[in-house]
């Protein structure tokens, strides 16, 4: 496998979530000065030339949702998914899709201190926020003490927020960003 890589993008999550499955694969450094996310060579990849995307023998995936998606699906020893037909399956594809659907712009809107306009499709940051720690309840994460690829993709924009932002101003949640970033390949943005 070959992750196209930038410290500076997206591509750290699936970086996160390939050391959690234990995967082995290949860093393509893309450097953005020199525009090598636009040449031809990596648009046949990802057509929108942004980071992430992978390469695994003849498949092609993109966006780190789908990638997470595709990983913990092809890693099912990593344990990072609920197999087809269990029934925490829905919960769980409802907060990988989640993560880039609601969280992100809502937390999109809150950094650049934009109004969310309920007609773009997606709550505001205050909401997303009740709304994962809701989903968080007691757990350490969200299903209990079980991590997931859906811990990656929701908690990388609590980290992504914390590093961009600042706290949350909410302790749930700001112990969550703690817990993940302590894990052995949790991302340490934002200490």
């Amino acid at each position: 496998m070959k992750l196209y890589f930038n410290p500076q993008s997206r591509a750290v999550i699936t970086k996160w979530m390939l050391d959690e499955c234990g995967a082995t694969y290949e860093l393509a450094p893309i450097s953005f000065e020199k525009q090598e996310h636009k040449a031809p060579a990596f648009l046949k990849i990802n057509p929108a030339g942004k980071l992430p995307a992978l390469v695994d023998g003849d498949a092609r995936v993109f966006e780190n949702a789908a990638i997470c998606l595709y990983l913990a699906d092809k890693f099912p020893e990593a344990r990072l998914a609920p197999p087809v037909g269990a029934p925490e399956r829905g919960r769980y594809l409802s907060l990988m899709v989640y993560s880039t659907s609601q969280i992100e712009p809502a937390m999109g809107d809150r950094l650049l201190k934009v109004e969310t306009q309920p007609q773009r499709g997606w709550t505001d940051f205050e909401k997303v926020m009740d709304v994962v720690e809701g989903e968080l309840g007691n757990g350490p994460y969200l299903f209990g003490d079980w991590f997931t690829a859906a811990d990656v993709m929701v908690g990388s924009m609590f980290i992504w927020m914390r590093l961009w932002g600042g706290p949350t101003g909410r302790p749930a949640l700001e112990a969550y960003v703690d817990r993940l970033q302590a894990r052995p390949h949790g991302p340490k943005l934002g200490k």
